[in-house]
This record gives C-alpha cells, sequence and structure tokens, in this order.
C-alpha cells in the first residue's frame, strides 16, 4: 500500500481527545496510511492500544523518561506483563517509547538521571526478553543511549528506530551500526536547524523515517514565538496529517521525488518494525 506512514504520533494526548477521529481521518485523506503510536507511561497503556486497533494503525507500550519521575517501581512489572498478554496482537510492534532526556534539568541531576538509566536499562533488555524492536527518545543524550544498547545487546543488532533525532553524523553512525532507523520530523523543517537538515540531506537513504511526534514538534508554519503568542496568536497543533508536507521538505533537502520518498521511507519503518508489513496489506484495512 503506497503512501506516508508516521512512525511516532501520540494520538492519546490530551490535546486530540475531543475530535481524535477526525484528526485521523484527516491524515488519512492526505496520504497518511499508518500510524505508530508509542504509549508513554503504564496509565496509557491500554488507551493506546485501543486507539491503534479503533483506526487500523499500531502501537508500542514503554515508558517515557519524563514520565518516569511520577512512575510506580511495579510500572516495570505491568509493562513486562502487557507485552506478555499481547504478544500475539498484531498491532503490538515495539516497546517505547523509552530513553534518556538530559535536557530537562531535574533529569540530569540525582536521583532522578539514576532513576531514568535504570529504567532505561531495564526497558531494554524487556524489549530482548520479548523479541521486540525499541523507540528511543533521544535528546542530548545519544551516547549514553548507544552505551546501553551495547550493553545489553552484547553485541547484537537492534531493531527500531531513534526518534527526533538531532545528534552529531558520528552518533547517527553509532545508531545506524546497530541497526537501528533515525526519525525525522518537523524540526528538519527549520532552516536554522542547519545541521540536522543537513544530516537529513545526506545520510543513507534507507536509515531514515518519518514521523510528526505530534502533538509535539511542531513544524515551522505552526510555530508561535512568545510574543508571536503574548500578541493573540495561537501555537499551530500538530498533527500526523501534516506529515506529507513535512514529507515534501526532505524531499527538497534530497533533491528526491515524493513517490520515492514516500516508498523508501514506508521500505525503511516495515525493516525497522517488521509487524508493521502485514498491518499495511490492503485485507488487514
Amino acid at each position: 500500500m503506497t503512501g506516508w506512514i508516521d512512525t511516532h504520533c501520540h494520538l492519546d494526548a490530551p490535546e486530540f481527545a475531543p475530535d481524535v477521529a477526525e484528526v485521523r481521518e484527516r491524515a488519512r485523506q492526505r496520504g497518511v496510511v499508518h500510524c505508530v503510536l508509542p504509549a508513554v507511561q503504564a496509565a496509557h497503556f491500554e488507551a493506546t492500544r485501543a486507539l491503534a486497533h479503533q483506526f487500523g494503525d499500531s502501537y508500542a507500550l514503554g515508558i517515557h523518561p519524563l514520565y518516569v519521575k511520577d512512575a510506580l517501581d511495579g510500572d516495570l512489572a505491568r509493562l513486562d506483563a502487557a507485552l506478555a498478554e499481547h504478544r500475539d496482537d498484531p498491532h503490538l510492534v515495539a516497546v517505547g517509547e523509552i530513553g534518556l532526556d538530559y535536557f530537562v534539568p531535574e533529569l540530569c541531576e540525582s536521583p532522578l538521571r539514576e532513576r531514568q538509566e535504570f529504567f532505561y536499562v531495564e526497558q531494554l533488555r524487556l524489549a530482548r526478553k520479548h523479541q521486540l524492536p525499541v523507540i528511543l527518545h533521544v535528546r542530548r543524550s545519544a551516547d549514553m543511549l548507544l552505551k546501553g544498547l551495547r550493553a545489553v545487546g552484547n553485541g547484537k543488532p537492534w531493531l527500531g528506530i531513534a526518534h527526533a533525532f538531532n545528534g552529531s553524523l558520528q552518533q547517527a553512525q553509532g545508531f545506524i551500526a546497530l541497526g537501528l532507523k533515525l526519525g525525522f520530523g518537523g524540526a528538519l523543517t527549520y532552516e536554522r536547524a542547519q545541521n540536522l537538515r543537513r544530516l537529513a540531506a545526506e545520510l543513507p537513504l534507507e536509515a531514515i523515517v518519518l514521523e510528526t511526534d505530534a502533538p509535539d514538534m511542531p513544524p515551522h508554519w505552526l510555530y508561535r514565538t512568545a510574543e508571536q503568542r503574548s500578541n493573540g496568536e495561537s501555537q499551530g497543533r500538530n498533527e500526523p496529517g501534516e506529515l506529507p508536507r513535512i514529507a515534501q521538505v526532505l524531499a527538497g533537502l534530497r533533491q528526491l521525488g515524493g513517490d520515492a520518498l514516500a516508498a523508501a521511507s514506508q521500505r525503511n519503518a516495515c525493516a525497522a518494525l517488521p509487524r508493521l508489513q502485514p498491518l499495511l496489506s490492503p485485507e488487514q484495512k
């Protein structure tokens, strides 16, 4: 099935509660044939799963580093149990969103730094246990994420996605060498993001997948500065339906046709998350 895959979209976010069905239908009309919905905390597992089934999409289960502060010690056991319970659910495609965040000051200091690192490593181990790919949160944390992947992987490759990648060429090559794809979204639409745009243009095409991170990470045409907001302009809401326009920016950077990019990004998404492919076949729709 030809079309765009949004490999990272939080349809369970409260911003979408009033009109989530309309949001998903709008994306479908714009050519987004599939969305991957990563959970961010144990309390969201069932809601995320239900939305994926409702729309014929897929989901991942995990505990996001920004939610580690409020996570219970038993949430890792809840994740383990949920992955076991739904092991035969074809819509479950990964463990995620997991990772590390060294942008938020509170998470960089004890005890939360150690706690988020513990949750990250334990969730990598659960991914290995349940033989699932990973969807990684990467924010000023690429080197430590790579360290964890190498330690838990014990020399074996991974499947999955380094979501919202914004690191160096060397870090990009590190993730690629371990078997992961790199997620690019709204951030590459900003002309000031020169390093990111250069990477998006020059990295091997087979290493790239597309995402919106909706409702977060808005493309430049939705962003409003603090001054604009103070003058009454509202911040635009990012939606999965923005993916084709984001993809146009990437296609321009790579001097690539839209159809070629759609086909390549879909192929890459299925390589990163192998359970996606059957969900894209017409008989599954």
